[in-house]
Formats: C-alpha cells, structure tokens, sequence
C-alpha cells in the first residue's frame, strides 16, 4: 500500500485541518456513487479512508511516523485494510452521508439510493496446527435475507410502495434553525421513510415491511497458511441483505490462533523448551522434540549446557505471502531428578569424586537470558 501521506496527497507537516480536507475531496473522486461497480475505486477509497484514520488520530499518526504501518498492528482495521463498510462510516461520520451533499453528485436524493446491509463479524478458532497447512472451514452463521414472501420488497401480495408524503420522496427532511451564529439549514433522512423517499402501507405479514428475515446459512471460509490473531478475512456481500432489497454487507472473520501450550510464538518462528537429562547433555546423542504436525528427532550436542538452543529448520509457521516457512527453536534444559536410587546415588558419587572442578566464572556467553539467545539464533 502507498504511504498515508500520498495516499491523502498532503505533505508530512499538513495540520488536521489540512488532512480532513484533502480526505473530503480525495475520497469524493473515490465514493462508490460516482464510481457504481468499480471495485478499483472501492480498493482506493477504503484506502484513502484508512490513511485518514490514522492521520486524524494524533496518537496512530505518531506511531506511523516513527514506525511506519507496522507500528499499528493490532489495532482494529489496521495492519488488514479497512472493510468497506467501515470506510463508509468513517465518511458518513465526518461528512454527514449524501443527504446534505445533494450537489456534490449532481442533485442525487438520499432516496434514489438503497441501503446497503450491514456487515457482520464473527471469529474463526483456529489451532496451529490449521495456521501452518491451511484451512477451509464451513461456518454456520444468521443473517438477514431476502423475504420469500413479498420477494424482499416489504409489501403484501406485490402491493407497490407509495410516495412518501412528508419528504415528497426526497428522503430527508430540511430545517431553517436560528442560533447565536445566524440562520442555517440542517439536512437529515425522513422520519417518516427513514430517507427511503417511499413508503409502504400494506405490509408483507412474514417480514413487517423490512423485505428480510433472518435465516442460518452456512458460509466457507478459506484461510490461508501462517495466519494469526492480527489477521482478519473479509467475504464481499455475504453479510445482511439491505432493507427492501438492498445490497448485502459484507462477513469478516476475525482470526483468532488457539494458544498451543507446547510452543510459544514469535512471528513466523516457534520456541519450544525441552528436558534432557545430564548424561545426554554431558555425552550427546538424540532426543525427540515436538513438531506442529508430529514429532522429531534432533542431535544433541555433547557437553551442551542447559539453556542451549537448537534451531530447527523449516518447522516454524509459513509467511503470508509462501515466501517460506519459520523455523522452530529449541531450547534444552537440564534436569536434575529430585529422587535416586540407591544405585543411582552411588553412580553419582563416584562420578563427583573424579569430575573436574566447575570453572570459576562461568562464559558470559553461557550466562545469557533466554530472550538474548532466541534473538541471536534469530538473527
């Protein structure tokens, strides 16, 4: 994606005042009513849109300034893209929809427009297991459909809708206040037709008048290897149907990664502590660790001390975009049994007797923090 700045056509110094209006006139060339069935203009106004939300916000803006997109992972529509319908609110937000804005789109009545469903979000467990392979799940979820009774348009036996007597099928309602300031004219929807321009008097028994009802569908979802709990899916017009057939809205799944008590994570790579018990870490040998699909055999280097980690090439979780896999680090702990045996005590015994001394200091190489030595094998 390009930088939020470009994206919004202002310089890195432009004050908030400066972006909202950059915003306001980029996002109009952009809007899904001048651009009907475009899906490029649609991409570039939930683009626009999230450049906004984060220029607009001093706190993101700061941390995308000094860290770029990277900085707002984790953030709800960030780090995935905005959704579109909520770049449609971001602009209904500030702007106030098309209602008041009739000769921006050469006198288009709120009325003429239907209402788009809302979208609908719901969260997809997964375990490791599925984030490294891949998954297709099958979802039950309710949405709102179309009524088969009065075929979405809200009205009983094929029974037209009439003109709405308060707007005259404009779809809002304009108002003369007065204030301190002087005289002004407000815009909003109808409160008759709800900004429909239309109204329906006989209504379909089955669905009230609204043209939907709720039904459970089951819907696929395809996910993609490497996924995690920052991640989302978005599935175009899946969602609600809108009022009296309005389009549909859109399902996003929320990603949410099942924690694994075998493995910690960190990004695509995973770490793993396995013990080993001190003849193997004073002699080597092999010794069988977890895998996210099985288990594996690694060598063990002799005179290994505890805290030692081995990497595991390929075992991790893959990138995004199958640029390749993660790899998994395993980190070997010496344990020391709390209970012996008569024999064992004795075997011990004669070892201390003609072991060597301890160094006095140990290597600081080998006195590291955990974290130190996963960075480094990291790096």
């Amino acid at each position: 994606m390009s930088d939020y700045y470009n994206l919004l056509r202002v310089s890195k110094s432009a004050s908030q005042e400066e972006i909202k209006k950059a915003y306001r006139k980029v996002a109009l060339e952009y809007h899904p009513d001048r651009n009907a069935g475009s899906r490029e203009a649609e991409e570039r106004f939930k683009e626009v849109t999230e450049a906004y939300e984060v220029l607009r916000d001093p706190a993101k803006r700061a941390r995308y300034d000094r860290y770029g997109k990277e900085g707002l992972r984790g953030q709800r529509g960030f780090g995935g893209g905005l959704d579109f319908s909520d770049a449609l609110e971001v602009f209904m937000r500030d702007f106030g929809g098309f209602g008041g804005f009739e000769s921006l789109f050469g006198g288009r009545r709120a009325g003429n427009r239907p209402v788009r469903g809302k979208s609908l979000r719901l969260k997809l467990p997964l375990t490791l297991k599925e984030v490294r392979a891949g998954v297709t799940k099958r979802v039950r979820v309710a949405v709102l459909d179309h009524c088969l009774s009065c075929r979405g348009n809200g009205a009983r036996d094929g029974a037209m809708p009439v003109r709405c007597s308060v707007c005259e099928g404009a779809g809002e309602e304009r108002r003369v206040e007065r204030s301190v300031f002087g005289q002004f004219v407000s815009v909003a929807p109808c409160r008759q037709c709800r900004g429909e321009g239309a109204v329906i008097t006989d209504r379909c028994p089955d669905c009230h008048g609204e043209g939907r009802t709720r039904v459970n569908r089951e819907i696929e979802v395809k996910v993609p290897p490497g996924v995690s709990s920052e991640n989302y899916i978005t599935l175009r017009e899946e969602g609600n149907v809108g009022p009296r057939n309005g389009p549909r809205g859109d399902i996003v799944v929320l990603i949410d990664v099942a924690e694994d008590e075998r493995f910690a994570r960190d990004g695509n790579d995973l770490i793993t502590e396995v013990p080993i018990n001190f003849s193997l870490a004073a002699l080597g040998g092999r010794v069988t660790v977890p895998t996210v699909e099985d288990r594996k055999e690694i060598d063990v280097p002799a005179g290994v001390q505890s805290g030692h980690i081995v990497r595991v090439r390929g075992e991790g979780l893959p990138d995004l975009d199958a640029r390749g896999y993660g790899d998994l680090l395993v980190r070997l702990v010496v344990w020391v049994p709390q209970r012996l045996t008569s024999e064992q005590e004795r075997m011990i015994r004669k070892l201390r007797s003609s072991e060597d001394p301890p160094p006095e200091k140990v290597d600081p190489a080998e006195n590291r923090g955990f974290w130190s030595r996963v960075k480094e094998a990291l790096g």
